[in-house]
């Protein structure tokens, strides 16, 4: 008789990969989500500087068995002032994020955070010289527009969090891009391998200065960031492996859904009508530049910056 977890991995093998992918994907979605929660939740004792510096500790922490597994051979390479740069991006980009999430509502934060894609389209076509033709165009008009919708300019006062969601959000494409650049001589686990390792102390500098010690059931919050985040990640990944981006992206928007709902059960938090219009218009342009980058890479025709807009966000 096989054991249940030999059961389990039978029928783990016979579900359809594009069925994989779009579980993997919400899984990704309700991690990311409770992941935020958690920080907003720690943010009201300890600065977001500090809980950026854990989430990227304990993630790091979760990796381990993955680095004990491969050795120092992941490290060797010749670009290393390219991966430095990326990390430093990539703090300045989560210690913005960071932020925003203790004075946002988690609905908005995660809305305003479909800016990124939009935001790499526009450096691909400024530092590497992508063309950029008439539907992309207007996605990203549609998508732009949508942020303007949530945070309207001139109807309200701009928020601090809306700005520091936008930054963030535009600096990460940054990192979009330089990802793409080392990826036409680096693999993948070399890239993951010196994010991990260069983010901890990096992040460790800002939090330095606002330094208090974590007590009690803080720590438990900590780990819990840090191993969710980086589990997101990693259930992101594994989303694109199993299937097209075109069928996994548009669960993407569920964060929006389960932002909204811890928002409001843990923190009282009601988004306006506006938040959602605004969070589907973002979508909807993101989601059509992915698919038309999708069926210009299944044709053989991709330029290095276009696989990097399904990368992961900065959390």
């Amino acid at each position: 008789m096989p054991s249940p977890i030999a059961t389990l991995r039978h029928a783990y093998q016979r579900v359809p990969n594009i069925a994989l992918g779009m579980m993997f994907m919400v899984l990704s979605t309700i991690g990311f989500a409770s992941m935020h929660g958690g920080v907003r939740h720690l943010s009201a004792d300890l600065h977001p500087f500090e809980i950026a510096f854990f989430r990227n500790l304990f993630g790091f922490v979760a990796l381990l068995p993955w680095f004990l597994r491969l050795g120092v051979a992941p490290l060797r390479t010749d670009r290393f002032g390219l991966y430095l740069l990326r990390a430093l991006v990539n703090v300045v980009a989560m210690m913005m994020f960071f932020y925003a999430v203790s004075i946002t509502p988690l609905a908005e934060l995660q809305a305003l955070g479909f800016t990124a894609p939009l935001f790499a389209t526009v450096l691909a076509m400024v530092f590497l010289g992508e063309r950029v033709r008439l539907r992309r165009w207007t996605a990203l008009i549609v998508g732009f527009t949508g942020a303007m919708l949530i945070i309207r300019p001139g109807f309200e006062e701009v928020s601090l969090g809306s700005i520091l969601v936008l930054g963030s959000s535009a600096i990460w494409s940054l990192a979009l891009i330089i990802i793409k650049v080392l990826s036409r001589t680096e693999s993948s686990v070399t890239i993951t391998a010196y994010m991990v390792l260069l983010m901890t102390p990096l992040s460790l500098i800002p939090a330095y200065f606002v330094w208090q010690w974590p007590v009690g059931e803080q720590w438990l919050w900590l780990v819990a960031v840090g191993v969710v985040g980086t589990l997101s990640q990693m259930a992101m990944a594994q989303s694109f492996r199993f299937a097209d981006a075109t069928a996994v992206l548009p669960l993407d928007f569920t964060k929006l859904i389960w932002g909204a709902a811890i928002g409001y059960l843990a923190f009282a938090e009601i988004p306006d009508i506006w938040t959602w219009i605004g969070g589907i218009t973002i979508f909807s342009g993101a989601t059509y530049i992915a698919y038309r980058e999708s069926k210009i890479r299944r044709a053989g025709q991709v330029s290095p910056a276009r696989a990097a807009k399904s990368t992961p966000p900065p959390t």
